[in-house]
């Protein structure tokens, strides 16, 4: 049964490749033209809009999808950003993508499943107060929310720690087999587990753990995946080669030097870092490894450089650029992928995209096992509480948009309303028959349709389409 998704800061479509053939693609999105370039030569024209994402509409968006994917920009999440987290210009374009969900809520089309993709410093940017406000966020729309941490070194030889979050809608039944009490210890952190255990209220009621099953180990190294004879880079002249190990710290001659007497070829990987000199000044470092696994490959754009392979023999040192394909084979690419000719654009593109196994992987654990969209949307839920009605004079504004409607019978000072509005609701109508709770309900909210009535003399056709019918019945007759 074939599955539908959209794909948003879809880049090359990496998400797209690791879906594989069970998912069809209704709407793909990114806003970088070389990028549309490289989308379109893999995938096609169909179903691509190189657009800005704030510039989009719901109604931009075909069909009633399955899934919808956003891999939202990192820069200022990041440890080489300013730190303006969800705030800042560019991962702020995830509250575009949220209000294009909220719009999907609204028109009776949300994806089943929404996830979400980004750096793990998202999890404690701003002490936590991003995290906490983007699952809020989707809460708020009707979704539950669970995160884990997943290194794509599971799938790949790469070093590529990433926070995923699975939202889904909540309406919509979960099998108990697809979540736990406690997350497993492989894709999890204490930075996770801290962060969510701050999580309160209505936010924290729709906060799941994943089950997310344990890939099995990694066959493949990163010398598997370098070539002899590459194309597109140069082999570095001795000179450069020995630049690049005169930036070496003790720390890294050392691995270089170990690597020398293992009596065989050995292949590792080398960075430029800044860092400091122990002198309160910074200096650049090249930095190598030989475990198998390849560092983050990063754009220039996160201010990084671009990864350096060297290869030993003995005293025998080489050097040069990893190339592009062997730079795609790290984020989980098939060789048949296309990839742009310049290197620079390649290793942007790369450096910024999903490891596709890891999408692959989550699909089939997750998603797959979740019921299809096409399935009606309803949330018709009573929720009655027994309790005095107590005035209440000052209510603190609620700054997030109402997505979901309700009715409160029964609505004394505004207690209850007051914590409908910030969970996302909006309040088509509050019915009381005492003046002073009517006349503080008008005080704090003018906005909030406030009828002074007896219940007895409540009609509700006036009122259609409502998700939430709530009340607070007096509770002297049961006191």
């Amino acid at each position: 049964m074939t599955r539908t998704f959209y794909e948003f800061f879809a880049g090359g479509g990496m998400v797209r490749a690791g879906l594989g053939a069970g998912w069809h693609c209704l709407f793909a999105n990114d806003i970088d033209i070389k990028k549309a370039v490289v989308y379109r030569a893999n995938w096609g024209e169909s179903a691509f809009r190189c657009e800005d994402v704030e510039k989009l509409t719901a109604t931009d968006l075909p069909g009633h999808a399955d899934l919808a994917w956003a891999s939202f920009p990192c820069q200022d999440l990041s440890l080489a950003g300013k730190g303006a987290g969800l705030k800042g210009e560019r991962s702020g374009t995830f509250w575009a993508f949220w209000s294009l969900m909220k719009g999907l809520r609204e028109q009776g089309r949300g994806p089943s499943v929404i996830a979400l993709e980004n750096v793990n410093g998202l999890i404690t940017s701003h002490v936590g107060a991003d995290f906490r406000e983007l699952v809020t966020a989707m809460v708020a729309i009707g979704y539950r929310v669970g995160a884990m941490t997943i290194n794509a070194e599971r799938f790949v030889p790469q070093s590529r720690p990433r926070v995923f979050f699975v939202c889904v809608r909540n309406d919509i039944a979960i099998n108990p087999e697809l979540i736990c009490a406690a997350p497993p210890a492989w894709c999890s952190s204490a930075a996770l587990l801290n962060i969510a255990g701050q999580l309160d209220g209505y936010t924290a009621q729709n906060w799941v753990w994943w089950r997310l099953p344990e890939p099995p180990a990694r066959s493949v190294s990163f010398a598997d995946i370098i070539e002899a004879d590459p194309s597109g880079v140069e082999w570095h002249s001795s000179s450069q080669t020995a630049k690049i190990i005169g930036m070496m710290s003790p720390l890294n001659r050392a691995k270089l030097d170990a690597a020398k007497l293992k009596g065989r070829m050995q292949i590792g990987g080398v960075y430029r870092r800044t860092r400091p000199d122990g002198h309160g000044n910074k200096v650049q470092r090249a930095e190598v490894r030989f475990d198998g696994i390849s560092g983050c490959l990063r754009t220039s754009a996160g201010g990084s450089s671009r990864q350096v392979v060297i290869v030993v023999e003995g005293n025998a040192v080489r050097t040069r650029l990893l190339s592009t394909r062997e730079a795609a084979r790290l984020m989980g690419l098939p060789d048949s992928y296309n990839l742009p000719a310049n290197y620079n654009e390649a290793y942007h593109l790369l450096g910024d995209g999903v490891v596709a196994p890891v999408a692959g992987w989550l699909s089939g654990a997750i998603f797959s096992r979740l019921p299809l969209a096409g399935r009606s949307e309803s949330i018709s839920v009573v929720v009655m509480e027994s309790r005095p009605a107590k005035n209440i004079t000052v209510f603190p504004t609620s700054t997030r948009a109402p997505c979901l409607s309700s009715l409160e019978l029964c609505a004394g000072g505004g207690g209850q309303a007051l914590g409908l509005e910030m969970a996302g609701f909006g309040h088509r109508g509050l019915i009381e028959v005492d003046p002073h709770c009517c006349a503080t309900l008008r005080l704090n909210r003018p906005n909030w349709n406030v009828l002074e009535q007896s219940l007895v003399d409540f009609s509700s056709s006036q009122f259609s389409n409502i998700d939430l019918v709530a009340g607070g019945l007096p509770c002297p007759p049961f006191s």
